[in-house]
């Protein structure tokens, strides 16, 4: 019998790896190290668990949220104790910023040497506690199939966001029986999805009150998966529709109804929308203040609705007059319902009209380069789409590149659209185009990046030729830090300190590309823009780096200057020679 029990105990390191494959879990991104080693030898021998060594650990985090975006799964990253686990914390920010489901699992120094500066140890529970929805600190073998299980709900229940689970060294080593939860005790932990019944009635009554109302909607409608029921309100009451950065492709931007993307760098007609609007309905999104601008002068006019599924956003930054708390899916549908029971939808007949307007004399456009020889970077990302088309997933780094890709890439699918909205990390592209193509093999991936935030994780490339994992990554090469550089230009009379990268093909990035195993390509003539893409779309079976050369003058337009309110919004197409130009 003695023997029997010890055949049936398993060490912590087992355990894990079960916990994993019984939550299903089937890919993990990660490096080992010291502490984290003893979970790799029975990952080594996981039939359906696949590991994919990356080179850098801030690549396995945004490979997990790339994985995460696509699939809806929790995605997983592993890292050993000490720098391992810290280099992890920039993608937690990430996910925790944007609602991206992920369980982080660290090794941890032996219990005993915790908190005696052991050699590679750091306090990534303590570090992580503000950044995650929850984490674990495991010092025994036993707890482990729990805590695994407990992360898993946590994270991709209720508002998504990171879990952290931290297994010491000899927790791993030790052995135990594997248990696995029959019942998870989370006392405190019960996200609410319905709806207050009550709650919905008063905000199907100030819809049918209003004259100016706007669907406001963020991420949360995205992660809700509730795409076909907020087309089914708009379209119901005609009310015009606007889609924050998160939320692009969770409305069609070929829908007459939608305005754009509201914000900083927004559409005039999103951005006059929320302006000059008498009613909010908010779904699933927080008020950001790259949204709202100077939040005291924000929709002024305007009652507020504010539905969420979690109540800690409602009324944060504005004050509801309506609150809801639930899932953003079951709220629309509930409104959808009671609206078209009724006999009082609104008349916005004349709203639509003034926007439509905004729309049709303010388009968002550009201007080509005054040197025909000069690439346009808006010209390139907008052909990126039309010849790749709204299929694809695209993925983007942060910065002018980021905002040119959300207003001329082709929105019309939900879920298509993977960028680092709330922490606004450079170097997230790449490696989140990496997690994306691995959670959708058949689909076309394309990352487009600056060359500033390429050079910040361009090594992932190594891990997609390795892996086999074929994303496309298009490099817009401006040779500076566009987006500083352009505040540097409007507020800083063209002081440009420490933004021009100085590049004089250092590094040469088809060059680097072909280095890494992957195939690299460029673009400097404005003819030639069409024919690489196309090369580009004709390669499936390895990575492709494609750099356009592009002139390092264009703005990103319309604008909102930091801390101002949105009524002051600029329009211009090329440097700023409207740049005070008044709109609304």
């Amino acid at each position: 019998m003695a023997e029997r029990a010890a055949a049936e105990e398993f060490t912590g390191a087992q355990s894990l790896v079960k916990s994993l494959e019984q939550v299903g879990a089937d890919t993990v991104f990660g490096i080992p190290g010291g502490a984290i080693l003893p979970a790799y030898d029975p990952l080594y021998d996981s039939a359906s668990v696949r590991h994919i060594l990356v080179r850098h650990e801030q690549g396995a985090g945004h490979a997990a949220e790339g994985y995460a975006m696509v699939t809806g799964k929790v995605g997983v990253c592993m890292a050993t104790s000490g720098p391992g686990a810290t280099n992890l914390v920039t993608p937690i920010a990430d996910a925790h910023m944007d609602s991206v489901p992920m369980v982080a699992i660290t090794g941890q120094v032996a219990g005993p040497s915790i908190g005696t500066d052991a050699f590679q140890e750091a306090d990534i529970r303590g570090i992580t506690m503000p950044i995650t929805k929850h984490n674990f600190l495991v010092t025994r073998p036993e707890d482990i199939p729990e805590a695994i299980a407990s992360a898993f709900h946590i994270a991709g229940t209720g508002r998504p966001g990171p879990v952290l689970v931290d297994i010491t060294k000899d927790a791993l080593q030790a052995r135990s029986s594997f248990t696995w939860p029959r019942q998870l005790n989370l006392p405190g932990y019960r996200p609410v999805t319905k709806p207050h019944g009550k709650q919905v009635r008063e905000a199907a009554k100030l819809i049918s009150e209003s004259s100016r109302p706007v669907l406001y909607v963020g991420g949360g409608v995205s992660k809700a998966r509730a795409a076909a029921e907020l087309k089914e309100l708009a379209e119901l009451t005609g009310i015009p529709v606007v889609t924050t950065l998160m939320a692009l492709g969770v409305f069609p931007d070929s829908h007459p109804q939608n305005m754009g993307m509201p914000g900083m760098h927004g559409t005039v007609p999103a951005v006059g929308a929320l302006q000059r609007a008498d009613l909010l309905i908010a779904l699933g999104t927080r008020f950001d203040d790259r949204v709202t601008g100077q939040l005291s002068t924000f929709a002024p006019l305007a009652k507020v609705i504010h539905a969420d599924i979690d109540p800690a956003e409602i009324s944060k930054n504005r004050l509801a007059d309506v609150p809801i708390v639930g899932d953003c899916k079951e709220v629309i549908a509930e409104l959808t319902s009671l609206l078209r029971a009724s006999d009082a939808l609104p008349d916005v007949t004349e709203w639509a009209r003034y926007l439509h307007d905004l729309k049709r004399r303010y388009p968002t456009g550009f201007d080509f380069p005054e040197d025909a020889r000069l690439l346009s970077p808006q010209h390139v990302i907008k052909r990126i789409g039309e010849l790749t088309g709204p299929d694809a997933y695209y993925a983007a780094g942060v910065g002018q590149h980021q905002m040119w890709a959300a207003h001329y890439l082709p929105f019309e699918i939900p879920g298509r659209w993977l960028n680092s909205g709330g922490l606004g990390t450079m170097g997230y592209c790449v490696p989140a185009a990496m997690g994306a193509k691995v959670g959708r093999p058949d689909s076309i991936v394309w990352g487009i990046d600056g060359d500033g935030c390429f050079q910040m994780t361009n090594q992932e490339l190594v891990t997609c030729a390795l892996e086999g994992i074929p994303v496309k990554i298009a490099v817009i090469n401006n040779q500076s830090l566009g987006m500083v550089r352009q505040w540097q230009t409007l507020f800083y009379e063209g002081r440009y300190s420490n933004t021009d990268l100085k590049t004089n093909r250092i590094p040469d990035f088809p060059k680097l590309a072909e280095a890494m195993g992957c195939v690299g390509l460029r673009a400097e003539d404005p003819e030639d823009v069409d024919s690489v893409i196309e090369k580009a779309l004709s390669i499936n079976d390895v990575p492709v780096v494609v750099e356009f050369v592009v002139h390092k003058d264009a703005m990103v337009w319309p604008m909102v200057a930091a801390g101002s309110s949105n009524d002051a919004i600029k329009y211009a197409r090329d440097m700023a020679p409207n740049w005070e130009e008044e709109i609304l």
